[in-house]
């Protein structure tokens, strides 16, 4: 027997941190798939060594760290590079991810926050999923407030990302954000019962 394994996730600007935090408070253990994809490419790690075979020595910071800036100006004008840096980088994430979820003790409930995870198809990997859904009109204004943006780019970010459609289809529960942070935390409490209910009877 292991630790149940969810996902949770949610288009940009959805509210993952405060739901994530909200969860975390009551118990859940987090494992967050943008921590481990910095964490898989630190320096000695076989990710950081396939990355510098691939794109050069020119990626490397001076200390020998992964100069991310340098490395996103490759990939972000070449979809063949950016593929390529993908097939690295998942492998080892989701390896990293099992690791941590076998660690975990037997009645642990266990959510990996994986914004791309309808994108990458990782829905079958996990024992639920957890939608974070907010309209499209309040994700965009949120964007934009948080980031600055105009309206075009912040509907091309939304855009860019799985519809709300295709990640409601793969909710085994959904929160709905569009409310205050009463409603949400509200919500969040019925999630972590239905979790705790579903990790005592498997």
């Amino acid at each position: 027997m292991s630790a149940l394994s969810v996902a949770l996730t949610g288009g940009i600007a959805s509210g993952k941190t405060v739901v994530t935090r909200l969860l975390s408070e009551r118990g859940a253990i987090i494992i967050d798939s943008d921590l481990l994809s910095r964490e898989v490419v630190e320096p000695g790690s076989r990710g950081l060594a396939e990355v510098v075979e691939r794109f050069g020595a020119g990626v490397l910071a001076a200390d020998g760290s992964l100069d991310r800036q340098a490395l996103g100006e490759i990939i972000f004008a070449d979809d063949e590079a950016r593929n390529d840096l993908n097939g690295i980088i998942h492998p080892e994430i989701r390896r990293r991810r099992a690791e941590l979820i076998a660690a975990a003790p037997e009645d642990a409930i266990v959510i990996s926050v994986i914004p791309l995870l309808v994108e990458g198809g990782l829905k079958d990997d996990f024992e639920g999923v957890i939608v974070i859904d907010v309209p499209l009109e309040i994700q965009i204004d949120r964007l934009k407030a948080r980031n600055g943006l105009d309206d075009g780019q912040a509907q091309a970010r939304v855009a860019a990302q799985a519809s709300r459609a295709e990640r409601l289809a793969a909710a085994t529960w959904i929160i709905e954000n569009s409310g205050s942070y009463n409603q949400l935390r509200a919500q969040v409490e019925m999630v972590w019962d239905a979790l705790a209910k579903k990790a005592r009877e498997r």
